[in-house]
């Protein structure tokens, strides 16, 4: 009895926190509501060279005896002093001659999918920074991974990448774990894909499904009236009950959709078999490659190191300012996460309670 007195009282004190916490929340989201604020970020840049280089360094002072360091650390210097003659050699010499000394540069764009390819707008940010500091010989690589989804976001996300071909800019797609359905729409736009050997690649199909609950309302009685305007306004409902003609039109639109993503694809990648390859299915990166939804078996990370030596390498990202309220559902949602969790230690080990 004690026992179910104590899990009882630190039941109800958790369900109060978990309550004031959704309170808290709900509130929150009301006034970001009224308020409707901007939503602002700024541009991040880092220079990957010098971050590889201080990890060269901080190896080379644990790895490489003192004697050994003091002999690397001279003919740094050695080397560091002559680029920096060649440098002031080459500003006095004309623009014209200057930048065709300076260093090729690869930036570096990364793109995180969702079903929604939210990360569209930060990915036009991006875009928008990079082109105009692009030069001749200068690069772009997108480290992209997403297992699809909506058919106009990822449309959208394909064309800003679509901005970097317009503008003739040599742009190479990186995917180290996933990029299927849209994924793959935004890929097939870059002038090289590479691939980890075992990322999943491809599903160049259309998908849509959705539960259909009539049977059980007209179960318990309850009718639904479903008014359009137009024959075709809604093919499928869920609540309402649906017909072979209304089917039959929302498969048409799928197979229009299908052929609008197939026809997309062949245009960027003319070599590739679409045929062959549009059927929605998948292929890991040792497979994709032959038959030719890839160009080369690489990893992001390889590709980078193996630029670093001949190019300067920025990684640009957008970070989106958070505002007050977004902060605090974040912390909202933290504080509800932990609770849940010491709920569930509790209900695991009563006897420690």
């Amino acid at each position: 009895m004690e026992f179910i007195f104590e899990y009882g009282l630190f039941l109800a004190q958790a369900v109060t926190i978990v309550a004031a916490i959704l309170i808290v929340a709900v509130t929150l989201v009301a006034l970001g509501m009224k308020q409707k604020p901007e939503h602002e970020g700024h541009i991040e840049i880092a220079h990957i060279n010098d971050k590889y280089k201080q990890i060269s360094e901080q190896m080379q002072s644990v790895v490489i005896d003192e004697e050994q360091l003091k002999v690397v650390h001279k003919a740094q210097k050695k080397t560091d002093k002559q680029k920096a003659k060649d440098a002031k050699k080459a500003a006095k010499k004309s623009t014209e001659s200057k930048l065709e000394a300076d260093r090729k540069r690869l930036y570096v764009l990364a793109f995180d999918g969702d079903i929604k390819a939210s990360a569209t707008e930060n990915l036009r940010e991006e875009i928008s920074a990079v082109l105009p500091q692009i030069r001749d010989g200068d690069e772009i690589l997108l480290k992209l991974e997403s297992p699809g989804g909506m058919v106009h976001s990822y449309g959208l996300a394909a064309s800003q990448l679509q901005r970097i071909a317009d503008a003739k800019v040599p742009l190479t797609v990186a995917v180290d774990k996933v990029a299927a359905s849209g994924g793959y729409m935004m890929a097939c736009v870059g002038s090289h894909i590479i691939a980890a050997p075992f990322a999943v690649i491809g599903s160049i199909g259309v998908l849509a499904q959705l539960p259909n609950f009539n049977r059980l309302l007209k179960k318990h009685d309850i009718d639904i009236e479903l008014l359009t305007a137009g024959e075709y306004k809604r093919t499928l409902t869920m609540l309402g009950e649906n017909t072979d003609k209304g089917r039959q039109k929302f498969i048409e639109e799928l197979e229009e959709t299908h052929t609008l993503f197939k026809e997309f694809v062949g245009e960027n990648r003319p070599e590739l078999d679409v045929a062959k390859v549009s059927t929605g299915e998948v292929w890991y990166g040792r497979k994709a490659i032959d038959v030719g939804l890839i160009d080369a078996l690489q990893t992001s990370d390889a590709f980078v190191q193996g630029r670093l030596k001949d190019q300067d390498v920025y990684e640009v990202k957008f970070v989106h300012k958070k505002t007050w309220q977004e902060k605090m559902g974040m912390a909202a949602e933290g504080a509800m996460e932990k609770a849940f969790l010491k709920i569930w230690q509790r209900v695991q080990s009563p006897k420690n309670y």
